[in-house]
């Protein structure tokens, strides 16, 4: 359920800000125009929204900027530390994509950005089934995450990882559970998902999600 790779958040949380803002060559690409990818997260949101993986804040802060009632969910007790100095005023929990508070009512729209690789496809199948429940009719699902239109694609990218000497982003293209767009389009349709995605750079994708 992505807890096993807890604590490298725990050991991430004091330089996460400093590795989206690039300053890492070997994550640059992946976090090319992030601050972009995460106003497109915003712009395609609406109501009440769910956040999971919360990390230090920053779509959660984003978020409020839009003026969307934001409730935040973060398995990393040093993440959670973070995004509580950043903002105050948030909402947030100790959970996981798969075990979380009991909420009082439905929310319109689950977002995440960054993380839901962490879970295996089984989990992702899992975690979206749940996702159905807590969505009101015509609620959104939002997602900016790492996926790859083919595992050869994937396994191409990880050869040209090691080539440039990127031997950290290569570990953790091979370590984590990065899918495809094919398993995730099932995946969603599968669960009552009409679901559509767009590239915001040579990693991540923009997964909008509408539920039929």
């Amino acid at each position: 359920m992505g807890r096993e790779f807890l604590g490298l958040f725990e050991e991430w949380a004091d330089s996460y800000d400093d590795s989206v803002a690039g300053i890492d060559p070997q994550y640059r690409a992946v976090f090319a125009d992030y601050d972009k990818i995460l106003k497109e997260v915003c712009k395609c949101s609406f109501g009440h929204v769910l956040e999971f993986g919360v990390g230090t804040g920053n779509l959660s802060a984003k978020l409020m900027e839009f003026g969307y009632k934001v409730t935040g969910v973060e398995p990393s007790a040093a993440m959670r530390k973070k995004a509580s100095e950043k903002l105050p005023e948030l909402e947030l929990y100790e959970g996981d994509f798969l075990n979380y508070p009991a909420l009082s009512d439905m929310v319109h729209t689950i977002v995440s950005t960054y993380a839901f690789h962490h879970l295996t496809d089984l989990e992702k199948e899992e975690a979206v089934r749940k996702f159905a429940g807590l969505l009101y009719p015509t609620g959104k699902i939002v997602f900016a995450d790492t996926v790859f239109k083919s595992e050869e694609q994937k396994e191409q990218v990880t050869r040209e990882a090691l080539e440039q000497g990127y031997n950290d982003l290569a570990a953790d293209l091979k370590r984590e559970y990065y899918t495809t767009i094919p398993e995730l389009r099932g995946i969603f349709t599968a669960n009552g998902f009409h679901v559509t995605f767009e590239q915001m750079n040579s990693f991540v994708w923009l997964i909008a999600a509408v539920k039929k």
